[in-house]
């Protein structure tokens, strides 16, 4: 029942307002939580993390805690951390931070909070923004409509296996890869397989949501050496389960179908002006004039949308 979504702008504007639109337009196929994923302008060093706390009465000593780890690798917070709180009792952050000294090791001691604090996101560009409710009620509290980029991805979730909260929800970081987001809609029959083998080769799952896992496999697949395209094409004869997912980096957006086509996918494409979601009435929403809509109805189908020139990007 999910719904998703994906945006390209011709030139960089108002990516967070179209997604907000995107993603309202298909809250009647869940509304326990909505996610967004926003590229906005590349940053030369350091990384913008997204993110949430599980006890907001513990914020003070999580923020501590969290800091301690970062100057270990050589890090540290580049401006104040903006926290986010509401009548909920978890609560959201943003944090912009200088490189650590190796990434990936201290994404791995990061993790090693994550029963108080989690990591949502780690981008040079990428911001993961998710939380409990509705698209323009998670737009509200976190001003996702004035967020400025060139793409990025939607999804509104009725959760059926796992947590609803935000931790639990899509879009899901590819950890520890940065810059790489995922949003799915379907069922992956064989992830704990997939789970099992992608532990023993190092890498650690923080839900037990079955699109967390599909970030993670395609990017160990590109990190082995294959294309985006060749990731995407092999995700359809090794994953097991029906699913349409839009997996998002830096350089645009790539799809894939499973061998079934039970999950639907509408895209409109105007010359690098480009909307996909679920259901074509949300495309239409922010795709106004006549056009062309493509429906991606087959089986085994994947395909890439590139972004334009980045130098514009503001």
């Amino acid at each position: 029942m999910c719904g998703i979504a994906g945006r390209i702008l011709a030139a960089p504007g108002r990516v967070g307002a179209d997604l907000v639109d995107l993603m309202d337009a298909q809250e009647h196929r869940g509304a326990d939580s909505t996610g967004f994923a926003i590229y906005g302008l590349p940053r030369e060093t350091g990384y913008v993390l997204r993110g949430m706390g599980f006890d907001k009465s513990r914020q003070g000593a999580d923020l501590d805690a969290f800091e301690a780890v970062l100057k270990e690798h050589g890090a540290d917070f580049l401006s104040d951390p903006k926290i986010l709180t509401d009548e909920n009792r978890h609560y959201c952050f943003r944090m912009e931070i200088s490189d650590p000294t190796d990434l990936q090791a201290w994404v791995r001691d990061a993790d090693e909070l994550t029963d108080r604090i989690e990591i949502q996101s780690c981008g040079r560009s990428l911001e993961i923004i998710k939380d409990i409710g509705g698209a323009e009620g998670v737009s509200e509290k976190h001003g996702v409509r004035d967020m400025i980029g060139t793409h990025g991805l939607g999804h509104a979730r009725l959760a059926t296996e796992s947590s609803v909260l935000p931790n639990a929800s899509h879009p899901f970081w590819a950890r520890p890869f940065s810059d790489v987001a995922i949003v799915h809609n379907g069922q992956i029959t064989d992830y704990f397989t997939w789970r099992d083998k992608l532990t023993r080769m190092g890498y650690r799952f923080l839900t037990e949501n079955d699109s967390e896992l599909i970030a993670v496999w395609v990017s160990d697949q590109m990190k082995a050496g294959l294309t985006m395209e060749q990731a995407l094409k092999k995700s359809i004869t090794s994953i097991d389960g029906v699913f349409t997912y839009m997996i998002a980096t830096p350089g645009g957006i790539g799809f894939a179908k499973d061998r079934f086509a039970m999950k639907p996918l509408v895209v409109v494409n105007r010359n690098g002006d480009l909307a996909a979601a679920t259901e074509e009435q949300a495309v239409r929403r922010v795709m106004t004039e006549e056009c062309d809509v493509i429906n991606y109805d087959g089986p085994s189908l994947t395909g890439i949308w590139g972004v334009g020139n980045r130098s514009l990007a503001a």
